[in-house]
């Protein structure tokens, strides 16, 4: 049997699609989940759950964190071997960082969220910017083709894990074997009269963004810079 049973109804269950047992893995993955992911029904964190080992993947939801009120996210900041996922102008390369690491990460810690809950939760909790802050320089679109990302090249949070572990663990089974559920996943939605979602910055490019343009001067700013391809 796969390492969890699934509530959807048999037709469109996504077991057949989950490893048979727990992947093997070395690296502890720390999830981040922002509390309105918790009510979302497309959501790629609970298929990331049941890839893998329970005492390797942890779920913390909340938005404000600290030494006080989360002493065990405390300490896991803390160590030299953890690792945010996060972009930005202070992100090194996880690729280049695995070069010439002086000690081998031990976890990483992933935002579950949109990007601008992802962007809060980060800038506004000292906690994420005590460990090495890395990035992923992927030209890989993403697959979570039911769900709108601001760019081509936002990838879900399980396709950050996916990506991140692989390289991590070296191996690239492990990528293939967590991205196969979330294949089927999308797949079934659309089966079931789902729809494609393009990216907003696809949809901009092309003048089918169907809400009208914002007037204030500073969501328009954000709406230019993703037609050009800048990190917002």
């Amino acid at each position: 049997m796969p390492a969890t049973s699934s509530l959807r109804p048999q037709k469109v269950c996504l077991c057949p699609f989950l490893p048979v047992h727990p992947l093997h893995i070395s690296t502890h993955l720390y999830i981040i989940q922002h509390p309105a992911e918790e009510s979302k029904v497309l959501r790629t964190v609970p298929l990331l759950a049941a890839c893998l080992p329970k005492d390797k993947c942890k779920v913390q939801v909340g938005r404000r964190f600290s030494e006080d009120r989360d002493p065990e996210l405390s300490a896991v900041c803390r160590r030299s071997g953890t690792l945010v996922l996060y972009p930005g102008a202070e992100a090194t390369d996880l690729e280049e960082f695995m070069l010439d690491c002086p000690v081998y990460p031990s976890t990483i810690i992933i935002i579950d969220g949109t990007w601008s809950q992802a962007k809060d939760i980060f800038y506004k909790n000292s906690l994420f910017r005590l460990p090495k802050q890395v990035q992923l320089k992927t030209d890989i679109s993403s697959q979570y083709v039911i769900r709108m990302q601001p760019t081509n090249r936002c990838l879900s949070t399980l396709e950050c894990a996916a990506v991140a572990l692989s390289i991590l663990e070296k191996n690239d089974n492990i990528r293939e074997a967590l991205l196969r559920p979330l294949r089927a996943l999308c797949s079934f939605q659309l089966q079931h009269g789902a729809q494609i979602r393009l990216s907003k910055e696809h949809l901009l490019e092309n003048g089918l963004y169907p809400k009208q343009m914002p007037k204030n001067r500073r969501k328009l700013r954000k709406m230019e810079l993703l037609i050009n391809s800048v990190k917002i």
